[in-house]
């Protein structure tokens, strides 16, 4: 059986999808590594919305993943910027689904931290910035879960200096409940937040990062550093604080920052682990055995299909995370909050369906192929 594929010359090419997936299953939790998938949201396909109106999501199918994730041993990222935080999920959205998540979490045993931002605010000054963040800290903690502080838009256009993330985060890491994982996300993810921590100047900035850190070592629990750049990633973990956690957010190089070297090693948080979420934790569970090639072996081949879902623009990366899982079987349409499915062309839809049923992603690849030939039907392809 085959797909006719466009070459993007005029024609169409044949391409023969695989016929069994990866033999992948549910296995013990990780004893090496703790790793969290950034877990995106399932959009309700018959709510009545526009781009400009908040999100209808579908629970049911939203949770159903998120369970999906954790009987692979996966921690579940909730409400990150790979559910769409800022780009057609709010903050009215995010905190539903924080609580739904938080209790879902609890009813199954899974892990879960949540994303704490500003969201509610468009800008304001630095008072009204703690004040967000407060507002979200505390849904986050009486829902149970862990809190992840976010880089805040708001935060990034009101500070006027170093100074001022310093007081910000001093002032909520000392009111944190518990030990909170710090997240620095680049302006590749999103380009309000350049200059966060007070500098272009990444060096200076992370002088700040590490003094936010250095003053509260008790109320962190880990930092989450998304900046495409591995070797500032691991220069960064080898000078954290004992005790201190790195979780890679670096979806281009995350297999080398994982496995480690002979000063450490990075622990995950991810959005490629979404769609690589059993693959990623067998994984983890031959590096539990101290089985580094191993671990590489099954990790490498994934890189090519991240960086083709990361590629620029960046932020934009969600759309090949819904278009996987749809093609996976594990939600029944291609339509994301905000109308979001539209951001990426159907050259890299097709790279990205070959990539991942080469490497067997698809638990049918059979529906997969289906799917495909839909999608390429509403683009004028015909098989």
């Amino acid at each position: 059986m085959t797909i006719q594929l466009p070459d993007f010359k005029g024609g169409l090419r044949a391409y023969e999808p695989r016929q069994e997936p990866l033999a992948l299953t549910t296995g013990s939790p990780f004893t090496s590594r703790t790793v969290f998938s950034a877990a995106h949201v399932v959009a309700d396909p018959f709510a009545d919305t526009s781009p400009d109106s908040s999100a209808a999501v579908d629970w049911d199918a939203t949770l159903a993943f998120r369970r999906h994730l954790w009987s692979h041993g996966l921690g579940v990222a909730e409400a990150m910027d790979t559910a769409q935080r800022g780009m057609g999920l709010d903050w009215a959205g995010a905190a539903e689904l924080i609580r739904r998540s938080a209790a879902e979490a609890k009813a199954v045993g899974g892990r879960i931290a949540c994303g704490v931002g500003t969201d509610q605010i468009a800008a304001g000054t630095l008072e009204e910035v703690r004040a967000a963040y407060e507002e979200q800290l505390a849904v986050v903690e009486e829902a149970g879960a862990q809190s992840i502080l976010m880089a805040s838009r708001a935060l990034a256009a009101a500070a006027k200096s170093p100074e001022d993330y310093l007081e910000v985060y001093g002032h909520l890491l000392r009111q944190a409940a518990e030990p909170v994982v710090l997240h620095w996300l680049g302006p590749m993810f999103d380009p309000a937040l350049e200059g966060y921590w007070g500098s272009s100047d990444l060096d200076a900035a992370t002088d700040t990062f590490l003094e936010v850190i250095a003053a509260h070592p008790d109320k962190v629990d880990g930092i989450k550093v998304s900046l495409l750049d591995a070797q500032r990633e691991v220069d960064l973990r080898r000078r954290l604080p004992d005790g201190v956690r790195c979780y890679t957010g670096d979806d281009f190089n995350y297999p080398e920052l994982i496995a480690g070297d002979e000063k450490g090693f990075s622990h995950a948080l991810l959005g490629i682990f979404d769609p690589l979420g059993p693959l990623a934790a067998e994984a983890v569970r031959v590096l539990d055995t101290g089985n580094t090639a191993g671990f590489r072996e099954l990790l490498d081949p994934t890189v090519e299909l991240s960086r083709h879902l990361f590629q620029t623009p960046t932020r934009f990366y969600k759309t090949g995370v819904v278009f996987l899982a749809w093609l996976a079987g594990h939600q029944s349409h291609f339509t994301m909050v905000g109308g979001l499915q539209s951001a990426r062309s159907l050259p890299h839809f097709v790279r990205a369906y070959e990539l991942a049923d080469g490497l067997g992603l698809f638990p049918d690849p059979k529906l997969a192929e289906e799917r495909m030939k839909n999608l390429l039907s509403l683009y004028g392809v015909t098989q």
